[in-house]
């Protein structure tokens, strides 16, 4: 792939991981399907044999349309070499594992991905890995935290239901002070908007399920390296066997040409509609790391590039009747795990599972996400919702009995 480095993004966007004159012409890079990749002579196969796998040369290694994606992802990030996986948690469980062996100790960001927490607690603990959690804005005092066995922090900058930012280049400054490895869930900002390695991190994974393929029509995930970390990661997903479908990374191919176009207006109709909830009297807190006074606003402001259509609020209220009436009345925005796609999306979430921060609001969380449709057609059927549950207790609990009456 020829390099691009000079261009705008959105330029790069177009160009990175396509070459029309090695297939013909075709503008997109084909999805190569297949298992066997024949030698054309005893030499050739001999050639390809590397040290730590003389099988390399077999699908599962790749094809052209795999190495085309991680190319082009390595060179948003700024990252040396990528390696896709079958889906984001694939990515976030594997990157993990790379690094870290029984004995060893991680610490992770309290606000993180509750998949990511679940293989913590569960997976790596099993094996004799030591867990810790951390305040997600500790910055460089996360060097309290440190200890001789530590060999990995975990970021996910914001997180994606809390929304906090970390302090990623402290923390990157403290971990590598101390001989460690700092892996940064990027999926938010994608590739566009927050450039990992310039920050500190070593090794940056995205859900590409979410903005990159853009559709909510796939599943995948991307890891990006810096050249020290590199090697350890590909031998890893290699043993375990990690590959990806040709029709996602296709996908995902297709995608990146349109994701700077896609996440300008996610950002647009996500901010406007965050600054109108903002003021809505249901509303006790809104989470968004673009808005000033939001927890890491900041930081996003100093190290991102720009913000997506993912963000949270709080209600004024906990009461259990509340979010049958709320969801009732939503006509655009539908229920559902992932986010990132054309679509938008509201999840109740419940209380977010803490260990070292307590979760200290007192309303239902609901995390939205602001798809690609007429932003005041968003603000109006949230606006509705929220005006529907903001009553006197009493009068919501009889409005709620009615509206299920009516439904049964």
């Amino acid at each position: 792939m020829n390099s691009f480095a000079s261009l705008q993004p959105e330029t790069l966007l177009t160009s990175t991981g396509r070459d029309p004159a090695a297939y013909g012409g075709y503008v997109n890079t084909p999805a190569f399907r297949g298992s066997t990749i024949l030698a054309s002579s005893y030499e050739d196969w001999e050639a390809s044999k590397q040290g730590d796998n003389p099988y390399r040369n077999y699908g599962r290694y790749g094809s052209p349309t795999t190495r085309a994606l991680e190319a082009a992802v390595a060179e948003l990030e700024g990252g040396y070499r990528a390696q896709v996986f079958p889906s984001g948690l694939s990515a976030c469980t594997h990157a993990l594992m790379a690094f870290l062996s029984c004995g060893d100790h991680v610490l992770i960001a309290d606000n993180v991905y509750g998949p990511t927490r679940s293989f913590a607690d569960h997976t790596l603990r099993r094996f004799g890995v030591e867990v810790s959690y951390f305040a997600p804005g500790i910055g460089a005092e996360i060097q309290s935290l440190m200890r001789p066995n530590t060999r990995l922090v975990f970021v996910e900058s914001p997180g994606s239901l809390t929304f906090e930012v970390c302090d990623i280049p402290a923390i990157a400054q403290v971990t590598h002070a101390n001989n460690a490895v700092v892996i940064a869930d990027n999926s938010w900002a994608s590739p566009l908007y927050f450039k990992p390695f310039a920050h500190g991190v070593d090794v940056s994974i995205q859900a590409a399920t979410k903005y990159i393929l853009g559709h909510s029509d796939g599943l995948l995930g991307i890891v990006t390296c810096n050249q020290n970390t590199w090697e350890r990661l590909q031998s890893s997903a290699h043993v375990f066997g990690e590959t990806a479908g040709p029709e996602e990374v296709y996908l995902a191919l297709r995608g990146l040409r349109t994701l700077s176009v896609r996440l300008k207006q996610h950002w647009q109709n996500g901010l406007m509609l965050a600054q109108q909830l903002a003021l809505h009297p249901a509303v006790a807190q809104v989470l968004h790391p673009a808005l000033p006074g939001a927890p890491g606003h900041e930081i996003w402001q100093r190290d991102f590039l720009g913000a997506t259509g993912l963000f949270a609020i709080v209600l004024n209220s906990a009461a259990p009747e509340i979010l049958p009436c709320f969801f009732r009345e939503l006509k655009l925005f539908g229920i559902g795990l992932s986010w990132g796609g054309f679509e938008s999306l509201a999840l109740p979430v419940g209380t977010p599972v803490r260990s070292a921060t307590p979760w200290a609001q007192q309303g239902h969380l609901i995390r939205i996400h602001a798809g690609l449709e007429n932003v005041e057609d968003l603000i109006s059927d949230m606006t509705s919702a929220l005006d529907h549950i903001h009553t006197p207790q009493h009068k919501t609990k009889m409005a709620c009995a009615e509206a299920q009456a009516t439904s049964a």
